[in-house]
């Protein structure tokens, strides 16, 4: 029992450390971003589903931030369904290419 607790605290410390070593790639995200354009890339642009609201332009922020509010949509903890569906078809890599990608832009 104690080599299996050993060996199971061993695994979960490697598999949060490869999450953690996840490290945002911004060309890769240029063939990624199509979803995202449509409505982040419009400026002034206001969505009406599910509600009308002013959509953010995403250039310039900070890619934790970014990576922090796509993480968040993809557990429901943020509420908005078109992003729910956009942040859950995504990977982990997926998402720290498009937080790179926007937050090189100015």
């Amino acid at each position: 029992m104690k080599k299996l607790f050993v060996f199971l605290a061993f695994a979960g410390g490697v598999g949060s450390a490869v999450a953690a070593d996840i490290v945002g790639n911004p060309l890769a995200a240029e063939n990624k971003v199509s979803m995202c354009i449509g409505c982040h890339g419009i400026s002034g642009y206001r969505a009406s589903y599910p509600e009308v609201f002013p959509v953010p332009m995403l250039g310039g922020q900070s890619a934790k931030y970014l990576e922090n509010a796509l993480k968040a949509y993809q557990k429901g903890d943020r509420n908005n369904p078109s992003m729910h569906g956009i942040a859950a078809s995504l990977s982990d890599q997926d998402i720290a290419d498009v937080a790179a990608y926007y937050a090189q832009q100015k």
